[in-house]
């Protein structure tokens, strides 16, 4: 039985509370089914909201002139952790700590994957992509894995069988494909029940003079809220009793487009448990003074995040004694924070942060109801940035973290430019790869069966000497590869699989 057309009056009140009267310009030219989704859309919507929504896109489009610079401070000494300065025997303390919190399912990831890949150039979600690596396996299928992995470690040190349940926020354009995606691949041999997607919160895109966009003549124009939707998507999804149920008490939370991170990384949780922190952050140096990332740094004495556009070319290059830059702390999206802090940010702090803007062009309809795919910004997204909830931490404390090791961003296609692309993602991780099996005591030969001169330095813009990749089930960061590549010849590519590791440890095949 098909359900009622909407009437246009009660939709009409709602838009006019809002101050939207004109998004249902064409209400009589659409089909009935059109007229309902528009009505379940704006049904979701608060015509309080609404307006203040619109209201608050328009005036945030003026850009701050507070002097930002000149209220900055660096990290105190006091708040860093770094894997690059610690003692071997420090960093073994924290892992063992991470990991006893892991063997006591008390460990939860959290993805962040509610972004298209618009700028990657696909349709589909990030985490489904391939960068093109000999094993063929996607973000999604690394990620899945490296799990298992993490698990397996925590089960052999600590002898007790544990989970790392993994929470997926998606947004409305990427929660089917996703769960189709991990549907067909059998979840990657994780649970099921431990695989948990949930929706973010889509807004409405704004003209400059705050009208809602119209994509169709019948669809408005949404974009997800931004990585900071995650809590209010946490309350209005449950995921925290969830968490609570399974006794969870610390996340790990990243981005789905780093191919190199590490999941659930035991020392930087250990880290995190032994200061006693509520939050914390990694970073990575920056790769250069003007590189354009976003510092972890204190404002007013308050932890935040300042965008590169906020500082001026003073700040940027400012340097302490020893050479190094003053705001050296590049942020990398990978956080931690326990449940209970959390827990503050969704019911006490949430409404206060800040929404940011981003100005876009942005496909719509014109008064006539003509298509139209505009060569310039026309509108405004509003997001709001998970990062932007350290300054309500108790207990914050920063992980200095090599790059090398540990982030390289896929965020455009390899036609846009030579910077964070397939090819440099890829890149990356076979550079990762290649120098755990050298220092493992693995030889590649070359067609000639000539062993190739070893490197141990990542090159960013040279491919590695010799191609090989290590499934993170065999490895999780170049632990125990000795047992199957010390003192042996290899022909490229390797693939070090888990079958292929198994024939190497009982002594068969190069």
């Amino acid at each position: 039985m098909c359900e009622p057309e909407p009437e246009a009056e009660p939709v009409a009140r709602r838009l006019a509370e809002a101050g939207q009267p004109e998004v249902l310009r064409f209400w009589g030219q659409l089909t009935a089914e059109e007229r309902r989704t528009l009505a379940a859309t704006l049904q979701q919507l608060e015509p309080t909201e609404l307006r203040a929504h619109c209201q608050a896109a328009v005036r945030a489009r003026t850009p701050s002139q507070a002097p930002l610079p000149r209220l900055m401070e660096p990290l105190p000494e006091e708040a860093i952790g770094s894997v690059i300065r610690a003692e071997a025997q420090t960093l073994k303390r924290w892992q063992e700590r991470g990991f006893h919190a892991i063997s006591q399912n008390h460990v939860a990831v959290l993805l962040l994957a509610g972004g298209q890949g618009t700028r990657l150039g696909v349709s589909y979600p990030k985490g489904m992509y391939d960068v093109g690596l000999p094993s063929g396996k996607t973000l999604y299928q690394i990620q899945a894995e490296r799990i298992r992995k993490v698990q397996q470690l925590a089960e052999e040190r600590l002898g007790k069988k544990c989970t790392v349940p993994w929470y997926i926020m998606t947004s409305e354009f990427t929660l089917e494909p996703t769960e189709k995606f991990f549907e067909q691949h059998d979840y990657f041999s994780l649970a099921k029940s431990n695989v948990v997607m949930f929706e973010q919160r889509m807004l409405p895109a704004v003209s400059f003079d705050g009208k809602i966009i119209l994509e169709q003549k019948g669809k408005i124009a949404m974009a997800p809220d931004g990585n900071g939707g995650l809590y209010r998507a946490l309350t209005s999804n449950k995921i925290l009793e969830d968490m609570d149920r399974r006794g969870v008490r610390f996340v790990h939370v990243y981005c789905v487009d780093n191919i190199l991170v590490k999941m659930a990384d035991p020392v930087f949780i250990g880290f995190c448990v032994e200061k006693e922190a509520d939050c914390g952050a990694k970073v990575v140096g920056k790769a250069y003074p003007t590189e354009p990332v976003g510092v972890v740094c204190r404002v007013d004495g308050i932890y935040q995040v300042v965008e590169y556009s906020e500082v001026s070319q003073e700040t940027v290059e400012q340097r302490n004694a020893d050479g190094q830059l003053t705001f050296n702390a590049g942020n990398i999206c990978n956080h931690f924070f326990t449940v209970e802090f959390l827990k503050s940010v969704t019911e006490e702090f949430e409404p206060k942060l800040k929404s940011h803007v981003a100005v876009k062009k942005i496909p719509h309809v014109d008064e006539q109801g003509n298509s139209v795919r505009p060569e310039t910004p026309n509108g405004i997204k509003m997001e709001k940035f998970v990062f932007d909830v350290f300054q309500f931490s108790k207990k914050f404390v920063v992980f200095e973290v090599l790059r090398e090791d540990e982030f390289s961003p896929l965020k455009n296609a390899d036609s846009a430019g030579s910077k964070d692309t397939p090819t440099t993602a890829r890149r990356a991780l076979l550079w990762q790869h290649y120098c755990w099996a050298v220092r493992a005591g693995a030889h590649f030969l070359d067609s000639k069966n000539n062993r190739i001169s070893p490197q141990s330095q990542f090159q960013e813009t040279e491919e590695p000497p010799a191609v090989c990749e290590i499934s993170p089930l065999v490895s999780c960061e170049g632990e125990g590869l000795e047992a199957y590549l010390k003192d042996r010849d290899f022909h490229l590519p390797l693939l070090l699989t888990e079958t292929a590791a198994a024939a190497l440890g009982k002594g068969q095949g190069q």
